[in-house]
């Protein structure tokens, strides 16, 4: 697919379907589209936010809106999403993820691949999740990964979530390559480390990209140096 140079009109508002890049947070994604549009269109300033926040460590589609367009992106928040990554087993970390050092280490020899399997079936449907100490979730008014690196202790409050499919598209031990659609709100590194409970050991999550929000796809997005020669006025290839 090709995009042609486009009229674009940020005050008015534009949706932008954007691929985070790893080890950017979802501001800095916000910060760097914005200094663009002002760069390039001499703009003193100019709203800019996004749908969804995508953890550091993770990539993929994020929706970011522009001017009058913020004020929609509550819609985009509440859509199902869809993402694709990786568990490993046999291993936790206090936040779930690699953000923080293993802490506790699980022989994974007597997991099967028929338990993984079945254990799957589990999570499927609507119930009740408790959000990773290191999340965006506010505790007492306060993000509550701010208190969890301070080493305060936290008390989270479980959410209602649904996973509408969660598959197993390969198993390299101790890796357990994914795909889950789930509803608004949902914490796949919640999802790793109850895995692991699950299978009576240990897990976290090693790698995680959104690839579909509602019925916009990452497959449409634009990596940002794209995004960069599209506002200058050139053509960009996407194949």
């Amino acid at each position: 697919m090709y995009l042609k140079n486009k009229q674009f009109n940020f005050p008015e508002g534009e949706l932008l379907l954007i691929n985070k890049p790893i080890d950017w947070t979802s501001f800095d994604v916000v910060n760097k589209i914005r200094n663009l549009i002002k760069k390039s269109g001499n703009i003193a300033k100019i709203k800019v936010g996004h749908a969804g926040t995508l953890d550091p460590l993770a990539t993929g589609l994020l929706i970011v809106g522009t001017g009058k367009f913020t004020k929609r992106l509550q819609e985009f928040q509440d859509y199902g999403k869809e993402y694709t990554g990786a568990i490993t087993l046999g291993a936790t970390t206090p936040s779930f993820d690699l953000e923080t050092e293993i802490d506790q280490k699980f022989s994974v020899k007597h997991i099967k691949e028929s338990q993984i399997h079945e254990t799957v079936k589990q999570f499927i449907g609507e119930q009740m999740q408790l959000p990773p100490l290191f999340s965006a979730k506010k505790v007492e008014g306060k993000k509550a990964y701010i208190s969890a690196r301070k080493g305060k202790d936290l008390k989270m409050n479980p959410q209602k979530i649904t996973i509408y499919e969660f598959e197993i598209t390969g198993i390299e031990m101790p890796d357990v390559h994914f795909r889950i659609h789930c509803s608004k709100g949902t914490y796949i590194r919640s999802i790793a480390s109850d895995f692991g409970k699950a299978l009576k050991n240990g897990a976290h999550l090693s790698a995680l990209c959104r690839t579909k929000i509602g019925k916009h796809l990452l497959d449409d997005a634009l990596e940002i140096s794209e995004f960069e020669l599209q506002l200058s006025g050139q053509t960009v290839s996407l194949v």
